[in-house]
């Protein structure tokens, strides 16, 4: 199927790339001349065939960005054309285009997207929300995204941002604990080997998992956390986790204890957040702080 990609960063532009090397027609363009591929979203919108079949996929960050262009996209497109947010949109503010959109006939997807710098070869797990009609408008791109069975659609509109969302804050509270269990080991007085410790947890553990490889590959590209400042940035969706928590009565204290820990990181240096602030950086390419 031929799609526009609109925001060619670490993520949309692996995304396009993963779609043509598997067949998929790409249209992209980005803020920055320099990797843009169109010179405007008009001329990206024009490129993407006729009016009622045309797809645009938005990956800009989460926000002024992402509302802006998809109020310039909404201007741009006619009634059957299909807009998909993959970024980390809040879920309110998804269930609120999308029924804008749906006013104008425009179809809309909130996808939800995880597999950062690795998901152009290894693929991104999707959590979609949407009709039906649209989202099988959008399904041959969906699934070559996703690996295989790593494509969802979850429910209505707001829901796959929604299920990310809550994907997030479970990841704060996996990435705390492992952090945590790192610096228990450092600092024991018994002069454990950290690195070898959690390299045997890779096979056969119940604690194995694909954050663990990252933080192995972590201690070994940089031991002792060289160079990396203990501070962990609070990115959104473990807060609106949460609340929604909150909201909804339901206990959440790992992922709660998980988020203040980052607020605490803004304050204090601390080898657990070093853990964290390095993990980020492995799977998502966040940029860290460097330590003086």
């Amino acid at each position: 199927m031929r799609l526009g990609m609109i925001g060619l960063g670490r993520m949309g532009g692996n995304m396009a790339e993963r779609l043509r090397r598997n067949g998929h027609e790409v249209v992209g363009y980005d803020h920055d001349p320099k990797v843009s591929e169109t010179k405007d979203l008009a001329d990206l919108v024009g490129q993407l065939g006729d009016p009622g079949s045309r797809v645009a996929w938005v990956m800009v960050p989460a926000g002024d960005p992402t509302e802006q262009t998809i109020k310039d996209l909404a201007s741009l497109m006619a009634k059957g054309d299909v807009i998909v947010d993959g970024g980390n949109s809040n879920f309110g503010d998804s269930v609120r285009r999308g029924e804008e959109l749906a006013a104008q006939g425009i179809g809309f997807i909130d996808a939800g997207t995880s597999g950062g710098v690795w998901g152009l070869d290894n693929g991104y797990a999707l959590m979609v929300g949407g009709t039906d009609e649209s989202v099988a408008k959008v399904a041959p791109a969906l699934e070559t995204l996703a690996p295989p069975n790593g494509f969802a659609h979850v429910g209505k509109v707001g829901a796959g941002h929604y299920t990310k969302m809550v994907h997030n804050g479970i990841e704060y509270g996996m990435m705390q604990a492992y952090a945590e269990g790192f610096a228990i080991l450092h600092t024991s007085d018994l002069g454990i080997d950290a690195l070898k410790a959690v390299e045997c947890w890779q096979e056969g553990s119940v604690v194995r998992s694909w954050l663990l490889d990252l933080l192995v590959r972590a201690l070994q590209e940089t031991p002792d956390f060289e160079g990396i400042r203990g501070v962990a940035a609070d990115s959104g969706e473990g807060r609106w986790t949460v609340n929604e928590a909150v909201r909804l009565g339901v206990a959440a204290p790992v992922i709660s204890a998980a988020l203040f820990a980052r607020f605490v990181s803004q304050d204090e240096d601390q080898l657990t957040m070093k853990v964290i602030a390095a993990l980020r950086h492995q799977f998502g390419g966040h940029t860290f702080e460097k330590a003086p």
